[in-house]
């Protein structure tokens, strides 16, 4: 069937469109963090949640360097 060959194709180009995407952000908040820009934090800090290894939740805050670097460009 044509139609559902077309729709199944939607859907992986769909996500791998959102997989890339995740990707991208990962790298550039990495970046941000290797930079001295951004701390990331796990368990215990800010947020009360659990280290699940591979999809660990993070928080990301902004250092005091950045903080500043903000407020003198608005």
């Amino acid at each position: 069937d044509t139609a559902e060959a077309e729709r199944r194709v939607e859907e992986e180009v769909q996500s791998r469109i959102l997989r890339s995407g995740r990707t991208n952000i990962s790298r550039a908040v990495s970046d941000l963090v290797r930079a001295g820009l951004l701390r990331r934090h796990y368990r215990g800090y800010r947020v009360d949640h659990p280290n699940r290894g591979a999809q660990r939740e993070a928080v990301y805050t902004i250092t005091p360097e950045a903080r500043l670097a903000l407020a003198r460009s608005c």
